[in-house]
């Protein structure tokens, strides 16, 4: 189930399923999966006292920072864009014009709608769907959300389930790219690069 890409950045404009249009497809090579949880957390005065042991008394709020890490390289692409209702364009631009467009898209704001990034999939292959049902291997966006319906299997009591993917194209992950590095080497044609990407909703 070899493929060209596995993972796209998709621009504000993207709309419909087709991840060749609107998208930039990104060359990686490594992916690195942070998410740290808050839980505020007290000492209870006397505790060691009564017990012999101090505690400490932590609220879990449902508060977490999740974060992508990746590193790549850049090469020579083809690139569709579509604009408003007119037909979609292909055009094939140099590693060097594809990082000036992705370094542009980071440094834009989401009013951009055509530059701006709003979303990032990572296609993993899968065979369990979202009911927990063997399935043939197939590619799904990489997510935190869990298998099951509101109350039912990994969402039980669990009342606003986000869905869990079932196709790759599905959505990915929301948020906003936070940091972009990339170097131009005269020895070569490639350009390596790494990211960061936060994952977050975008208001408004």
């Amino acid at each position: 189930m070899a493929r060209d890409f596995y993972v796209y950045l998709k621009l504000q404009s993207f709309k419909g399923s087709n991840l060749q249009v609107n998208t930039i497809p990104l060359r990686i090579t490594s992916v690195g999966v942070t998410v740290d949880k808050t839980i505020p957390d007290v000492g209870i005065p006397f505790s060691g006292i009564f017990t012999g042991e101090a505690q400490r008394l932590a609220l879990d709020l449902g508060m977490s920072n999740k974060q992508l890490n990746m590193s790549g390289f850049i090469t020579d692409m083809a690139i569709t864009k579509k604009f408003g209702e007119s037909d979609a364009i292909t055009r094939n631009f140099t590693a060097q014009e594809v990082a000036q467009m992705i370094a542009s898209g980071v440094d834009s704001t989401a009013i951009a709608h055509f530059q701006a990034f709003q979303e990032l999939v990572i296609l993993i292959p899968s065979t369990v769907d979202k009911d927990y049902n063997q399935v043939a291997e197939r590619f799904i966006p990489l997510t935190f959300h869990a298998r099951g319906d509101a109350f039912a299997k990994d969402n039980r009591r669990v009342p606003f389930s986000a869905e869990f993917p079932d196709s790759e194209s599905d959505e990915g992950l929301k948020g906003f790219v936070r940091n972009f590095n990339y170097t131009m080497a005269g020895e070569t044609t490639e350009i390596e690069f790494t990211m960061d990407f936060q994952v977050a909703t975008i208001l408004p």
